[in-house]
């Protein structure tokens, strides 16, 4: 089992406190999204440690789009050595059209195409193919070499979904490489609701339960 260590606020002390969580021994650091970016401590972080995995727990994914949650992922990962782990969310949805003023629509299909489109851009960078990502919700067909970060030596970020309901657990067994289950998950509903679907998502893509992490 692993143990994370959880931040938030001050990030003047951002990078002392990843730090002192890596010395204490925990195994990775989350960084919350509430009235802070939870990007910024995790930049910090990543120069002052070497071990310790940095994980958003949550980013808002519905607040961002899949081009810039794409480019910092993978600038974090390349900082870290290949330590980051995008930890995406889709929130309610009064937070994103009313706090964040962005679209809210069918939150499931949504973030199963905004990690996709992910995925498509960073095919772009390593592969050097043509980005050509047409969804439903997010198109992404334009990448001249001035904006392209090409080939990581760290490969690609992990990316894991936070997931409730039946819809968003079976999109993080099918297209993520973690499951974050909510705080107020018990027991039971862990073992009938949310472990059912998430085998049903890995069954929509041919994976096994060993793909994907649940934390």
């Amino acid at each position: 089992m692993k143990t994370d260590a959880i931040i938030h606020g001050n990030l003047a002390d951002a990078a002392a406190a990843i730090w002192r969580a890596e010395d204490a021994g925990f195994d990775g650091v989350v960084s919350v999204e509430i009235s802070h970016d939870p990007f910024l401590p995790l930049t910090l972080g990543a120069a002052a440690t070497e071990r310790v995995d940095l994980m958003t727990g949550i980013a808002v994914a519905f607040a961002r789009n899949p081009m810039n949650a794409a480019v910092i992922a993978n600038d974090i990962n390349r900082l870290s050595n290949g330590r980051f782990i995008l930890g995406l969310g889709s929130q309610i949805k009064p937070h994103i059209t009313k706090r964040f003023s962005m679209p809210w629509s069918d939150p499931a299909a949504r973030m199963r195409e905004f990690v996709l489109a992910i995925r498509a851009i960073w095919e772009s960078w390593n592969e050097g193919t043509p980005l050509a990502f047409r969804g439903d919700y997010y198109r992404h067909t334009l990448m001249t070499p001035m904006f392209d970060q090409g080939p990581s030596e760290c490969g690609n970020p992990r990316i894991f979904v936070a997931a409730v309901g039946p819809g968003m657990t079976a999109v993080a067994g099918e297209v993520a490489d973690g499951m974050m289950a909510h705080g107020f998950t018990t027991p039971s509903y862990l073992r009938d609701v949310t472990m059912v679907n998430l085998a049903k998502g890995l069954e929509r893509s041919a994976r096994s339960r060993t793909d994907v992490e649940v934390t």
